[in-house]
């Protein structure tokens, strides 16, 4: 009876372990915030489909008053973590409802010379890709979205420094 009930444990804790693995028709999600005249964050982001990420923080990503001095200090570095379960389904979604592959490659005014750009760059599972750049971030508002939850995983993860 305990090797009957110790085989049934064990079907259940894999097959749990197993469902919880993400089938994403991404294979990795990038995104980058450029400078701007002012404060505008600095990074590049990247996560993969089985959720880890890579976080290069460049300059204004941690100090809730930055100033100019922060221009003369060196990166913020590099971290890594796992994006949370329900943050990347989150994302997911967000990138679902743009229908990627149909947005423009280009978006923004370049008359304006002091705005930051993004940079959302999508590696599908099926080998292709999109690269969406938008000076301004503001190619529409569910793309203002995705730049928004990109800003907030920032600081609503758990990220390890590793350079």
């Amino acid at each position: 009876m305990k090797y009957l009930l110790a085989i049934c444990a064990f079907v259940f804790l894999t097959s749990c372990t197993t469902s919880q693995k993400v089938n994403s028709k991404y294979a990795a999600i990038e995104y980058e915030a450029t400078p701007c005249f002012g404060f505008c964050p600095v990074f590049k982001m990247t996560i993969n489909a089985d959720r880890t990420a890579v976080f290069e923080a460049e300059h204004f990503n941690f100090n809730d008053k930055p100033s100019k001095d922060e221009f003369s200090k060196p990166r913020e570095g590099t971290f890594k973590g796992t994006i949370k379960e329900e943050d990347y389904n989150k994302l997911i979604s967000l990138l679902d409802g743009l229908n990627v592959k149909a947005l423009n490659d280009k978006y923004g005014e370049h008359n304006i010379t002091d705005l930051p750009t993004s940079y959302l760059r999508i590696k599908f599972a099926d080998g292709t890709s999109k690269n969406v750049e938008d000076y301004g971030k503001r190619g529409s508002e569910k793309l203002s979205e995705v730049y928004q939850f990109f800003e907030n995983l920032r600081k609503n993860q758990e990220w390890t420094k590793v350079k």
